[in-house]
């Protein structure tokens, strides 16, 4: 950039925040609160910097630091026995878990959510979706093999829910279509409670051999920082950006894009970049820049490793050259990947660029500093220790309690004082009955959606829609194969959170047993409203608390996951809706069970114990809280 240009943007240092204690920051328009400051100032010993601003801003977020769920979630760490963890690899923590399938094979999977995006931009933000999955897969060493994608819309009948769905459908298979992933599986369920909070979550699973493992940290004195991949631009960062805060004034900018813009064939080529970069062992460490963008990757991969990195953010390579500091921090462009190189490997690295065509920008190097220090044309923007940005942001115990309208809606049952319609006694009554909940938008053919998507790209799928898990071939000598099965039910965890949550990882356990495979892991995605209301509060620690000790029961491990929190319209929060997503192993994909009968004469046996369920938690359902109204088009 020009000095001219760097004049525009009256950068703020270290140096001139130590001078000016009292300039005023926009903290709130950043999302945080007063005490989160107080404690960035406290942590720093002076006012942040526009730059640090902007960095705590989006790692210290709800979406980042898990800072309200954290505390609930430490027990999927606590409830592990050593029987549970031999054959975890790697757990919690990284960018995805990876679990040991024998024969020195391994496999890394995980699901997320892309919610709010989905709702502002549909095609956009389901698209981004799926590739920022993707990426942490890549970013663990693996080839990715295979997307997932449980969905969540509001009435089937609502004006609003033919844009969001189809345009997240288009999103969905646009993106993984390109990319030459199958789609095997997913959900998607309508109801009005989710009409301004479409949920949308993508799973993403990868294999690699046990010697590609990669590991997001940057470790070595004098190793080099890279940004590859796409450049960055202006998409992504939203309105409460630090689109002033290198000014602090009052003068408002335009809007940039809320949502990121992806392009699936550029994320295809950094796809086989990335794995001719592991083949040959030429990165130390790698960092997907998804959420956060580079605040996320510089201060996760300096506090991983060694605690120390310089970068000079000038050097970055930009699609909209007037961004400022703060703005190139948080910028969340798609297809970009920061890696570690040794300075031997440099060359090598260079050269993999060049053969795949894509752009790179040498940043810094790591140091031994413990401090994470970016600089601006020379100038000192950023001076922070790198574990107050990416781990040791602030974690609250939030208030919760049993909400009172709990009871009022368990006690309402197809057969309790609300509903004391007969039921269906006459052959005629029940036929009318079946068909109209045969005839309902959640118990109709999903066709129309799954045949948007490749389900068979690659040659290694086994099994997929309409079979109720997922079947992916991970090696053609043996027929070694994973089976995947994703599942929840909003309305039995709003009857129930302790149970509904069981209920969810129960049914993808059975869905991926019944195919045939040995259930290994768990990747969990926890949708649910604000946490500030002590009653979802309550539903979220149940709903993890119902989990956790159900894969005790189980003897299966939660690997990772991801937690999405304020999807509520006003004040009415969606249903509570933990996504449970269940990885299971077969050692030969052949022998694989698929749903359904495929010969005549067999045999129809039902197994277990059948009890009045329809009256303690289907036709509850029905029930909401007092004061809480239904949406037009609701149950």
């Amino acid at each position: 950039m020009t000095t001219e240009t760097t004049k525009k943007f009256n950068i703020d240092t270290v140096e001139n925040a130590a001078k000016t204690p009292d300039t005023e920051l926009p903290w709130a328009e950043l999302g945080l609160k007063q005490n989160e400051f107080d404690e960035i100032v406290k942590v720093l010993g002076r006012r942040p910097t526009g730059a640090e601003l902007a960095m705590y801003s989006v790692m210290w977020s709800e979406h980042c630091s898990y800072k309200s769920s954290k505390n609930h979630l430490r027990q999927f760490g606590q409830k592990v026995t050593e029987e549970m963890k031999k054959d975890m690899l790697v757990g919690i923590g990284e960018n995805a878990g990876v679990t040991n399938l024998g024969d020195g094979w391994a496999v890394t999977f995980k699901i997320e959510s892309h919610n709010s995006p989905s709702f502002v931009e549909p095609y956009q933000g389901a698209a981004t979706g799926i590739g920022g999955i993707v990426r942490d897969i890549i970013s663990m060493g693996a080839r990715p093999v295979a997307v997932m994608d449980p969905l969540r819309f509001g009435a089937i009948d609502h004006p609003d829910t033919a844009r969001v769905m189809h345009g997240a459908v288009a999103g969905i298979g646009g993106y993984g279509n390109s990319l030459g992933l199958p789609n095997i599986g997913g959900e998607m369920v309508f109801d009005s409670v989710y009409q301004g909070n479409p949920l949308v979550n993508a799973l993403a699973v990868g294999v690699m051999r046990h010697e590609d493992i990669r590991l997001a940290n940057a470790s070595g004195k004098g190793n080099k920082v890279v940004l590859f991949g796409a450049r960055t631009g202006g998409d992504g960062i939203g309105g409460a950006s630090v689109l002033a805060s290198e000014s602090f004034d009052d003068t408002k900018p335009s809007k940039r894009p809320a949502v990121q813009v992806g392009d699936p064939f550029a994320e295809k080529v950094l796809i086989e970049c990335c794995l001719e970069l592991f083949k040959g062992s030429l990165v130390e460490g790698i960092q997907d820049l998804g959420a956060a963008g580079i605040s996320c990757a510089t201060s996760e991969l300096a506090s991983n490793g060694d605690g120390g990195m310089q970068v000079e953010l000038t050097s970055v390579l930009l699609r909209d050259p007037t961004l400022t500091p703060g703005e190139i921090l948080m910028s969340e462009s798609q297809e970009r990947m920061m890696a570690v190189v040794t300075p031997e490997n440099v060359e090598a690295f260079e050269a993999v660029m060049e053969k795949w065509a894509v752009e790179y920008s040498w940043l810094g190097e790591v140091t031994d500093t413990g401090r994470l220090i970016i600089t601006w044309e020379g100038d000192v923007i950023v001076d922070v220790d790198p574990r107050t940005v990416a781990h040791d942001g602030p974690v609250y115990d939030r208030p919760f309690a049993r909400p009172e309208w709990q009871d009022s809606v368990q006690a309402d049952t197809f057969t309790g004082s609300v509903q004391d319609a007969a039921r269906p006694a006459a052959s005629a009554e029940l036929a009318a009955a079946v068909t109209e909940l045969v005839a309902s938008p959640n118990m109709c053919s999903k066709s129309w959606i799954t045949n948007q998507y490749d389900r068979y790209v690659g040659g290694n799928t086994s099994m997929a829609f309409p079979d109720d898990a997922g079947v992916v071939r991970v090696d053609e000598e043996t027929g070694l194969g994973v089976a995947l099965a994703t599942d929840a039910n909003g309305r039995y965890t709003y009857l129930d959170p302790y149970h509904g949550a069981q209920l969810a990882l129960a049914e993808a356990y059975r869905n991926v047993a019944t195919a045939g495979a040995i259930p290994m892991a768990v990747s969990d995605c926890l949708n649910f409203g604000s946490p500030e209301d002590p009653d979802v509060m309550w539903q979220l620690a149940e709903a993890i608390r119902g989990l956790s000790d159900a894969c005790m029961v189980l003897g299966i491990p939660v690997t990772g996951g991801n937690v999405s929190l304020y999807n509520q319209t006003g004040t009415t929060p969606i249903h509570p809706s933990p996504v449970v997503a269940v990885l299971g192993k077969l050692d030969d994909v052949a022998r694989r069970t698929p749903s359904g009968w495929r010969e005549d004469g067999q045999a129809i046996y039902l197994l277990g114990t059948t009890d009045a369920e329809p009256g303690r938690f289907g036709m509850g359902q029905h029930a909401r809280p007092p004061g809480r109204a239904a949406t037009e088009g609701g149950p």
